[in-house]
């Protein structure tokens, strides 16, 4: 079961999979409505959405014109659709309604461009323009979406979400962190804890604010001991009873309070990068090489956000998430690309860029980096281009002069999908790192081939590396493969938290 979800999950981005999700809680709105199960009619919620949809497309046109910035229209479509999640339909025409949803499409989008350093935007969206709202026109958002009848699409579609981003931690310590002091804090004032416990899991917009709002990458922090602080922040302030005096916080104003803190502890700008040229390094494999409008500060293994903008994007949208393939040591900014057929509507724009071409990249995160302790033997295992994090950090090693006891092992399809030799030879002599390179299709094998031969198995990882349980070991490549290898090397004895796996959000 769990394996046809992540086929579905890796052919389709983060956004488009964030799009669908709000697009689906609105259809199973509609039809509950229908049936009365609502406290609205199904008209209401048809035209509120319309209305609010079409005034955040006009506002982000004229705020993308203004500003000379381009678009993302799954941005706005996601933006909106989650602004009539949360505001009530109309009921009847209202000027003061009117004037509340007209503000809050008009912040939600300008936020992005007015409210942004370097590029990047320091508040989630939704959450300033009805934050905004309710301090200066007295006008709130109900967040009607947190009721019964709509739970469970709620937490069905999360689950999705949250699977497909890898964000476990984040949505546990704000969920327990969030339900712990609703309790607490109900217990200490000597009110019943368990039917308002029971009202506050189940007619509050609590999973919906977790699964879609705090989970937003533009503004979660990049690490995920930093993730974890971020979540907890945000749960204690969640809570209805949450207040400093006279002021109580709401859901919207407990997010503003959390983005501050990730703004802090954040990359604090977006890159312009300006395309130098594209390279091949294998069958369907090029570097694509950038340079950057300012010097990116960042460690070896991180990765990077890339928005390449075009028309009619197919479902896997105009945002990617790719590893930065170069050191923090060189100057230019390079991503490693495996081209699969049929390619994306992003890899066939990506494939005809010409020199000179600008695109912007940002969300610098990841924990897949090398360890701190200068003296923890490593293994870096990696299949196909998910060799790139180990190239960023060989390449860092050799021009830092800092030698590390590592076993590198590569496997590939044929020798000509061996991608970055040059770098690990290179450490092979000048630091001693041992790189050991295999052939799965045993057909293929040159008769000079003095590597492995076949897929890299728990024997050959036993008989390479003696002191495998003394080792740290970083896995990079397909989803498919990390889990195997993970599974692999519990078997072998490696204690889980010796085991790092390359992962960010939207692979595909």
């Amino acid at each position: 079961m769990f394996t046809s979800i992540d086929n579905f999950l890796n052919k389709i981005t983060m956004y488009r999979l964030v799009l669908y999700y709000v697009i689906g809680l609105l259809i199973a709105a509609f039809i509950l409505s229908v049936f009365g199960l609502m406290p609205f009619g199904p008209i209401s919620l048809l035209y509120s959405t319309i209305l609010i949809t079409l005034l955040c497309w006009l506002a982000n046109t004229i705020s993308s014109w203004i500003f000379k910035v381009p678009t993302n229209v799954e941005s706005v479509y996601i933006t909106a659709l989650i602004l009539a999640l949360i505001i009530s339909p109309i009921k009847t025409p209202d000027v003061a309604y009117f004037g509340f949803i007209i503000w809050a499409a008009v912040l939600s989008q300008a936020s992005k461009y007015i409210l942004a350093i370097y590029r990047k935007h320091i508040f989630n969206p939704v959450a300033f323009s009805v934050a905004v709202t309710a301090l200066v026109i007295n006008q709130s958002a109900s967040w009607w979406v947190g009721t019964a009848a709509l739970l469970p699409f709620v937490v069905i579609g999360g689950f999705l979400l949250i699977r497909k981003m890898r964000r476990w931690d984040l949505m546990l310590s704000f969920f327990i962190v969030a339900l712990g002091t609703f309790i607490a804090l109900d217990f200490l004032a000597g009110f019943p804890v368990g039917p308002a416990t029971q009202k506050f899991l189940l007619s509050s917009p609590l999973f919906f604010f977790a699964f879609v709002m705090l989970s937003e990458p533009l503004t979660t922090p990049p690490t995920r001991g930093l993730q974890i602080a971020y979540g907890a922040l945000v749960g204690a302030l969640f809570v209805p009873q949450a207040h400093v005096g006279s002021f109580f916080f709401t859901p919207e104003l407990a997010l503003l309070a959390g983005n501050i803190f990730s703004y802090a502890v954040s990359p604090k700008k977006k890159l312009l990068l300006t395309f130098k040229e594209k390279v091949l390094i294998g069958p369907n494999m090029y570097n694509f090489i950038f340079t950057p409008d300012t010097k990116l500060s960042f460690r070896a293994g991180q990765y990077l956000e890339w928005t390449v903008g075009h028309d009619h994007p197919d479902n896997r949208g105009n945002r990617r998430y790719f590893t930065i393939a170069s050191s923090p040591t060189e100057s230019e900014i390079i991503m490693g690309v495996k081209f699969y057929e049929p390619a994306s509507s992003y890899k066939q724009t990506m494939l005809a860029m010409q020199p000179g071409e600008q695109i912007l990249s940002g969300q610098l995160a990841g924990d897949f980096t090398l360890p701190k302790d200068k003296k923890e033997k490593s293994v870096f295992i990696a299949g196909g281009i998910g060799i790139t994090p180990f190239r960023s950090m060989v390449k860092y090693l050799i021009d830092s002069d800092d030698p590390r006891d590592i076993t590198l092992l590569y496997s590939n399809k044929n020798v000509s999908e061996i991608a970055y030799a040059d770098i690990f030879d290179t450490a092979v002599k000048v630091f001693g790192m041992k790189a050991i390179y295999t052939i799965t299709d045993t057909a293929s094998v040159p008769a000079d081939w003095k590597g492995q031969v076949g897929p890299i198995t728990a024997e050959m990882i036993a008989a390479k590396i003696p002191d495998f349980k003394q080792r740290v070991f970083y896995i990079s490549g397909p989803h498919g493969m990390v889990t195997a290898f993970e599974t692999i090397l519990v078997k072998m004895g490696v204690h889980k938290n010796k085991i790092k796996t390359d992962f960010f959000p939207g692979f595909v």
